[in-house]
């Protein structure tokens, strides 16, 4: 593989050396063509004045006239000896002025500046590095998870195989190395023997030869890879993959994961140890109108936040519930389903959530719904595209009477899950404005519109940089971290020494660096249910809750 990794490499090379070749002789031909037929020209016009010129004189007169120079020794005095001067002079300006500049830009300076970079961007790691994160390739999943690991001090290595791209990535504070992906030297150079896990993010072909390749150095390191599509899975484990994520699939189950419905019940969205973390929407319970102390004496779980719209609200001063409210609760298996008993609204059964977009998201949390027993109905234009798993409506989301006849006014929530963010955009806000109570989870595909999208109305956000860093944050056995919202995660850090013996609920902490301190945990995850302050002994963990600025400030000021 390495042999025709370089083999490659050194075609492209070959090729873009004879285009600059075959550019550079067209350019030549060009000049010579100009020189010798304005020359000529010179030549006859000249002699219609009865003038008699060497030909050195005449190539000397063409050259000054196309340079623009014209020393006026040898000059025409005849009016069509003038314009043919003129002539020459405009031809010689947009070869001389244009072209040649183009040609010393794109086949002289850009090569060298390429060379530059290449010969600038690092191809080795630094030594000392170890427990590592191998990142290969760059994109936005890639760029979280690298800010994720910023912020929690666990070092990256980005491997790329191009030099331009080397180049900025190190200019922006990167560990970057730059060498063939599909060559063993490459992941030595970037410590793949020391390293903590290799993450591949490039098309399922690619990421094939670079599990290959990893594999024949590293036996043991954990490689975490992406698949765009299901046939890819199987090959991605032959080729030695531990972990394969399909993020469209993990994206389409954490939205519907996301969906309360009007019942009560408790959704679960991940655990911590034996500890199960889960929401449930307060509307139609008996929650709504208590405030969150009285609720805290009444639910069995233990409430660790409470959220409205898809944000986070401090818990002091007392916020009380009402129909906006939604719970994060967290509890053993037992104490959910003692939850759901209590809280659950049987009465009230749910109508098809309704999921705009019959993609690979769409189906996804389509089919996560069936399994939970929630069930959906898909608006697509493209109705095949859909599938057979759920109820299909042909037609365009943005079209009331479509909306109203896939069953709009009667649903729980409202799933927007296209590719296309602007379309997000357009459609939570339709669907805010239709139904102010209906709840609205949408899809992003750039952080960027994160904030858009909330304010357009929906009430939860997730994105595939987000959903994609924290399984691949979670498969290398990191602390582990799961998304409550899009902006809000829970997360473990080691309990600091200045923190002992203090309320858990401490509005100090919220106040000074935006994150909540939910609960405390042994060193497995688990909730310790009885900790009301603090503990000093080891082991101990403090789950946050909190945005990335908030966990930032937080290891600021409560370091190691």
């Amino acid at each position: 593989m390495d042999g025709n990794g370089r083999s490659d490499i050194k075609r492209a090379r070959a090729i873009a050396r004879r285009r600059r070749r075959k550019f550079a002789a067209a350019l030549l031909l060009t000049g010579l063509a100009l020189v010798g037929g304005s020359s000529v020209l010179f030549q006859v016009l000249m002699a219609t004045e009865g003038q008699s010129h060497s030909w050195t004189t005449a190539i000397y007169w063409t050259l000054t006239t196309m340079s623009t120079l014209g020393y006026g020794d040898v000059t025409f005095t005849s009016d069509l000896g003038r314009i043919f001067s003129m002539v020459v002079l405009l031809s010689g300006a947009v070869f001389i002025l244009a072209l040649l500049p183009y040609f010393v830009i794109q086949h002289v300076l850009t090569p060298w500046l390429d060379r530059r970079d290449a010969a600038r961007a690092p191809r080795r790691a630094p030594p000392q590095i170890r427990n590592h994160l191998i990142l290969v390739g760059a994109d936005t999943v890639v760029e979280t998870l690298v800010a994720r690991a910023k912020r929690s001090r666990v070092p990256c290595v980005l491997v790329v195989d191009h030099p331009k791209q080397a180049g900025l990535l190190h200019d922006r504070g990167y560990i970057v190395v730059l060498g063939p992906l599909d060559s063993v030297d490459t992941y030595r150079k970037a410590g793949v023997e020391r390293a903590k896990m290799v993450v591949s993010m490039l098309p399922d072909t690619t990421t094939t030869n670079v599990v290959f390749t990893v594999r024949q150095v590293a036996k043991d390191v954990i490689v975490a890879v992406t698949a765009d599509k299901a046939a890819s899975v199987d090959v991605l484990e032959l080729a030695g993959a531990d972990h394969v994520l399909e993020l469209a699939t993990q994206l389409g189950r954490a939205m519907a994961g996301r969906v309360l419905g009007t019942t009560g019940r408790a959704h679960h969205i991940g655990a911590f140890g034996r500890t199960i973390i889960a929401e449930a929407a307060a509307r139609h319970t008996e929650l709504v109108g208590m405030t969150l102390e009285q609720a805290r004496a009444e639910v069995s779980c233990r409430i660790l936040a409470v959220m409205r719209k898809g944000r986070l609200r401090p818990t002091k001063p007392d916020p009380g519930i009402d129909a906006d409210t939604v719970l994060v609760l967290a509890g053993t298996a037992d104490e959910v389903k003692e939850y759901d008993a209590r809280f659950q609204v049987p009465q009230n059964h749910d109508d098809p959530v309704l999921i705009l977009g019959g993609g690979r998201v769409g189906r996804a949390a389509a089919k996560a719904l069936t399994e939970t027993g929630v069930p959906s109905t898909i608006v697509e234009q493209v109705p095949d595209r859909a599938g057979s798993v759920t109820r299909v409506v042909e037609g365009d989301a943005a079209d009331l009477e479509v909306l109203r006849s896939a069953g709009f006014d009667t649903a729980p929530a409202v799933l927007v899950t296209t590719h296309d963010d602007d379309l997000n955009v357009y459609l939570s806000l339709y669907c805010r404005r239709l139904r102010d109570e209906v709840q609205v989870v949408s899809r992003a595909t750039h952080e960027r519109n994160v904030a858009t999208l909330y304010r357009a109305g929906a009430d939860g956000v997730l994105s595939y940089a987000t959903i994609g860093a924290t399984e691949l944050w979670n498969r290398a056995t990191l602390p582990h971290r799961m998304v409550i919202a899009e902006g809000n995660e829970l997360f473990l850090v080691p309990r600091p020494a200045a923190l002992a013996r203090l309320p858990v609920r401490n509005p100090e902490v919220f106040q000074q660096t935006g994150c909540q301190i939910v609960a405390v945990t042994d060193a497995d995850g688990t909730l310790l249910r009885d900790s009301e302050r603090i503990p000093t002994g080891d082991g101990q963990q403090l789950l946050l809750l909190g945005d990335r600025h908030a966990e930032e400030r937080f290891r600021a000021k409560y370091p190691g």
